[in-house]
């Protein structure tokens, strides 16, 4: 998910630096190796070119498909060079100039090379009808861009290219592209879920017709990235890495389903790999795809790790992203990487105090861009203050996601004002909680959770920092109340399901409820939880001492 921009002549050079340290520290095989053919899956896009320039037409569109933004533009460009009037590949230019769907909308830089990209193929114009059809589809979009709202052009954008698939039916590029937009337009708080299961029913017969394209289990993946649906997506995550080892993103693609249904493990393995495949881009002069990849994998590894407790483990990734210093992209994933990665440490190891003094870093990134990032590091340092009673910096923090709030209106990024809503809620009631204000407290919390949970996580994240009904499970037992609170762990473990917290606190709740049955049952799935574990986590020896004591 990015939006790329250059806006620092220095090279990503902490990154490079650190490179060789996570490549030994996830790749038990450091030996050098002769680089694997590429796979990339299987595309047959027919275009009106020579055969030469059709060859690499399918494998840009194979890159495409894979959200391999960089390479698929070069390959379009390539091309030209091939065939020069062959008007499709400047709309595959365009179309993966804006980046990546569910990360709209693009930078102005980026909406302008993509307006100018397809405004260049309908000058040139296609051999074909149905080419045409594309290109005009796609400047349904980009009309305006300036001026006209984002959320209009782009249901306009799903229209079209519905249309474009009502005119040619036996075309399943069509198809497949018209499923993407419908996912891209779905609202997070449609909670029929309309768009994605219009999209899945495109989908899903032709991942049965066409196993080895790339884009049909890429699409399902997105179409069922939700907590109600998540479970509908496993097939096609367990064979989309398969697809397209060559690429970064696939192989971190099926984390989005992993993370849902907390299948840790794999998780974990496939964000190892994904890193392992974005290592060669480091080396690269310009790092956009490089910084979005392995950064993108390094924030779902942590996560992942944490909820195993592989804290060393974890700490390290932590440890050499917190060593990174200068970018050389605007980018909203890395932005969110650095954000949320030191917010997960402190917050998953209930260390408030290490919460509440969260500083912002690389520090001369530019945040004031990408204000829905700050306030997940502001959200979790406030959140730490209140939780030892620093009250008055915890009051700082909310006057300060309230800023990034407006920032976010400012921008029409409603999904991320939304979000900041219970964030801003939720340090609230911790405040109060700590002022001895407990039903004022419970009920913003209350408050928080059902904010939360009327909408849904964004594509970008493995899942958010804290479940805000994780927290008023925890308020509760705090308290005296462990009935209610098991309850609230237990509704919170049904839609986030084997968090460490989670599972940890619904022992502890069911433990002090009296209900010795559910304590022990809670006690043992920690302990296969983090059956690969690393660290000897306060929580673990109290599993232990229960069990052995019964």
């Amino acid at each position: 998910m990015r939006n790329d921009k250059p806006v620092f002549v220095l090279v990503f050079s902490a990154f490079l630096g650190i490179a060789p340290a996570l490549a030994q520290a996830h790749d038990d095989d450091a030996a050098p190796k002769a680089a694997p053919p590429e796979q990339l899956g299987q595309v047959d896009f027919r275009v009106t070119c020579n055969a030469a320039a059709q060859k690499e037409f399918n494998r840009g569109m194979a890159l495409a498909h894979s959200f391999w933004f960089e390479p698929a533009k070069k390959s379009f460009g390539k091309v030209l060079e091939l065939d020069a009037p062959c008007a499709m590949a400047h709309w595959g230019i365009a179309f993966m100039s804006m980046g990546n769907p569910f990360a709209w909308p693009a930078n102005p830089a980026a909406m302008k090379a993509a307006a100018a990209a397809n405004a260049q193929a309908q000058r040139v114009g296609a051999r074909s009808q149905r080419e045409n059809d594309y290109i005009a589809a796609l400047a349904v979009f980009l009309k305006d861009w300036e001026t006209v709202d984002f959320r209009n052009r782009v249901v306009a954008f799903e229209q079209a290219m519905g249309g474009v698939a009502d005119r040619s039916p036996d075309d399943i590029e069509a198809q497949i592209l018209h499923a993407l937009i419908l996912d891209a337009a779905a609202l997070p708080t449609d909670k029929t879920y309309a768009n994605q299961l219009k999209a899945a029913a495109i989908l899903e017969p032709l991942l049965v017709k066409y196993p080895a394209h790339p884009g049909v289990p890429h699409y399902l993946i997105h179409t069922y990235d939700y907590a109600d649906l998540a479970p509908k997506g496993l097939p096609a995550a367990r064979i989309y890495a398969r697809i397209a080892p060559s690429v970064p993103h696939a192989v971190h693609m099926p984390s989005h389903i992993f993370s849902r249904l907390g299948l840790w493990g794999e998780m974990v393995e496939g964000n190892q790999a994904s890193y392992r495949t974005a290592k060669a881009e480091l080396g690269e002069q310009t790092l956009g795809i490089g910084a979005y990849d392995a950064l993108h994998a390094m924030d779902y590894m942590v996560f992942g790790q944490l909820q195993q407790a592989q804290d060393k483990a974890a700490q390290q990734v932590a440890d050499e992203v917190a060593a990174i210093r200068k970018v050389n992209v605007e980018n909203f994933v890395a932005a969110y990487a650095f954000a949320s990665i030191p917010s997960r440490i402190a917050l998953e190891h209930n260390d408030w105090t290490q919460a509440a003094a969260l500083k912002l870093s690389p520090p001369d990134m530019a945040w004031s861009k990408f204000p829905q990032a700050e306030a997940i590091l502001v959200f979790a340092r406030g959140l730490g203050a209140a939780r030892i009673g620093e009250v008055g910096k915890a009051r700082d923090d909310v006057e300060k996601l309230q800023s990034l709030q407006g920032a976010m209106l400012a921008a029409k990024s409603n999904y991320w004002a939304g979000q900041a809503d219970f964030q801003i809620r939720t340090v609230n009631a911790w405040i109060a909680f700590s002022e001895k204000r407990t039903g004022e407290a419970l009920q913003l919390m209350r408050a928080a959770a059902e904010l939360e949970e009327a909408s849904d996580k964004h594509p970008v994240t493995p899942g958010n920092i804290v479940p805000s009904r994780e927290l008023l499970a925890e308020m509760l037992m705090l308290a005296g109340q462990p009935a209610q609170a098991l309850e609230e762990y237990e509704n919170s473990l049904k839609r986030d399901p084997n968090r460490f917290r989670g599972v940890f606190g619904a022992a502890k709740a069911a433990e002090a409820a009296g209900n010795g049955a559910m304590a022990r049952d809670y006690y043992r799935r920690l302990e296969v939880l983090t059956a690969g574990r690393d660290s000897d986590r306060r929580e673990l020896r109290e599993a232990r001492e229960y069990l052995a004591a019964q």
